[in-house]
């Protein structure tokens, strides 16, 4: 389910998603952050109580769909989400964290909700809470 408004081209929008599944102790935030900075966004990537990991960004509505699809790539199911086996890269099957520069989504994401709303402009940076 997409709410918010109208997501135009080039004009400044915030993304927040709420990502499910094997998505905390596998380096999942760090991975977000890396691709965020790549794609030139602002916000941050916060470990939630029940398991979640929430990820606001702000920037470019096209370099935020870009965000949301590599957020949503392979997983199985839920709003916004694509198809696939949920595999979503290396998923620590030995119990370790990624390697460092691991280029392919870490853990496995079963479900990714989402919701746009206009920029707010109070954030520089990425970070990881």
């Amino acid at each position: 389910m997409v709410t918010g408004p109208v997501v135009t081209e080039g004009a400044d929008v915030r993304l927040t998603a709420w990502v499910e599944g094997r998505v905390q102790g596998v380096g999942f935030r760090w991975w977000v952050r890396s691709q965020a900075l790549e794609l030139g966004l602002a916000g941050f990537a916060e470990n939630l109580a029940d398991g979640r990991v929430k990820v606001v960004a702000e920037g470019a509505s096209g370099r935020c769909r870009e965000l949301l699809a590599l957020l949503t790539e392979g997983s199985s199911g839920g709003d916004g989400s694509g198809g696939g086996d949920g595999s979503g890269g290396r998923d620590g099957a030995d119990g370790g964290p990624p390697w460092p520069g691991l280029s392919r989504r870490p853990g496995r994401v079963t479900r990714v909700a989402h919701r746009w709303a206009d920029a707010v402009g109070n954030m520089s940076g990425f970070a990881e809470i």
